[in-house]
């Protein structure tokens, strides 16, 4: 998975859940800067194992920053089906 397309389907989850795309850019802290809650946290994660297939959890105990994330989507394992 290349990382243009996890960090413009990062984009288009955040600026979906409200938040201003001018906002974004791939130092931006999750909760450090965008003060996303647990709720929204675990939203962001649902529609990226939607739309991209890949199983993050975004825990509010370690704040990432978007390019932090579209590393982890690169090396995340595809999801096994029980």
């Amino acid at each position: 998975m290349d990382r243009l397309e996890v960090m413009d389907t990062l984009k288009a989850i955040l600026t979906d859940l409200g938040i201003p795309e001018e906002s974004l850019c791939e130092n931006t802290l999750l909760f450090g800067h965008l003060k996303l809650d647990s709720v929204e946290a675990v939203r962001l994660s649902l529609q990226l194992k939607r739309q991209l297939g890949i199983d993050l959890k975004l825990g509010t105990r370690q704040d990432m920053t978007l390019a932090q994330i579209c590393l982890l989507a690169e090396t995340a394992p595809f999801p096994q089906s029980s």
